[in-house]
Formats: structure tokens, C-alpha cells, sequence
């Protein structure tokens, strides 16, 4: 969250090559930008982990980055999941223009954290596949890597189409809400009732 405040206005806050590559689909960024950035976000994420490998002497066993604790296919499907849901969100706080801005950090943020809380006992709740990638790399695990780099794309960019799906509409939000809103078929059959 405090990334993404931080550098947000500098360079869009791109950690996830995954949310980068479905802003470039969905036409919110460069496509020839893309393998800049993504080269960026994986060189980023392997001196990262380079770096808590000097300095704590990580060992095999003792290994930072995910590995799927069930099956690869629970994982899979579980990054897909997370990812989706992350997307979804910022796609609704960092590309639609009826949103708040400002709070976007905030629910990005705790996408991430309830997701973590979801996902992270299973797959270890990566949804971007640099924060898999560069801990392999550095200590030389792979298992399931696939995992995490399949999972978070494809599910990256279901999010995105699915937002981008609802994003459309000439009819403003409160005609939305209206029409088949529950809440105001209870309020008129309790105002009936009274």
C-alpha cells in the first residue's frame, strides 16, 4: 500500500507482471512498454531476494519464496482466484474515473492481505508471478513455479474483463441500483405493512 502511494504517480506502481500485461490488453498501458517493465520487475524481485540471502543465509530449507503445499492444481486454482479478485479491484480503483483515487492503496492493499489470509495456507497466495520467479531463481527451488506464473496471468486478465464488462453502461449508478435493488422491495413492503 505505501509502495503504490509512494511511486504510483511515477511509474503507475507496477510490481505484478501480471497486472501489467492486463493493462496492456485491456489498453491502460504500452504494449512496447511491457517487456521493459516486466524485465524490471524480475531483475527487482531477484536482488530482492538476493538480498535477504546474504543477509539472513537462507538455506533450502528455509526457503521465502512459494511452492504449492497442496496439489499444483489447488494452487493453480487458487492463484486464479486471488489474482481475479485482485484485478478486479484495481481495475474499479485505477482505471475508472468514477472512483475514489486516492483510496486505491488502501483497497488494493487489503485485497492482498484478505487474499494472503484466503490463499496463502494453500498456494502461499504469490498472485504475481515476479514474487514467485525471483526467490527460485536465488535459492534454486522450482517446484510448481509454473503455478505462479499461469495462475496470476490468466486470472489477472479474467479480472479485468470481467470489470471491464460492468464498466460500460450509459445508465448512471443510481438508476443501476434501483432497478432490481432488494432494499427497496423491503422498504415497500414494510411500508406497506405499517
Amino acid at each position: 500500500m505505501v509502495m503504490v502511494y509512494s511511486v504510483g504517480h511515477i511509474s503507475g506502481a507496477h510490481f505484478n507482471p501480471a497486472v501489467t500485461i492486463t493493462f496492456a490488453i485491456f489498453r491502460h498501458f504500452p504494449f512496447k512498454q511491457v517487456p521493459l517493465y516486466i524485465v524490471a520487475q524480475l531483475i527487482g524481485s531477484t536482488l530482492a531476494s538476493g538480498t535477504l540471502c546474504l543477509l539472513f543465509n537462507v538455506k533450502h530449507d528455509s526457503y521465502f519464496g512459494t511452492v504449492p503445499v497442496g496439489s499444483n492444481l489447488q494452487s493453480l486454482v487458487l492463484e486464479i482466484i486471488i489474482s481475479f479478485l485482485l484485478m478486479f479491484v484495481i481495475s474499479g480503483v485505477a482505471t475508472d474515473n468514477r472512483s475514489i483515487g486516492e483510496l486505491a492503496g488502501i483497497a488494493v492493499g487489503m485485497t492482498i492481505t484478505l487474499n494472503v489470509f484466503v490463499a496463502g495456507p494453500v498456494s502461499g497466495a504469490s498472485m504475481n508471478p515476479a514474487r514467485s520467479i525471483g526467490p527460485a531463481i536465488t535459492v534454486h527451488i522450482y517446484k510448481g513455479l509454473w503455478v505462479y506464473i499461469v495462475g496470476p496471468i490468466v486470472g489477472t486478465i479474467l479480472g479485468g474483463f470481467a470489470y471491464n464488462l460492468i464498466r460500460f453502461t450509459d445508465k448512471p449508478l443510481r438508476e443501476l441500483t434501483n432497478s432490481g435493488s432488494f432494499l427497496k422491495s423491503m422498504s415497500r413492503s414494510n411500508q406497506s405493512a405499517v
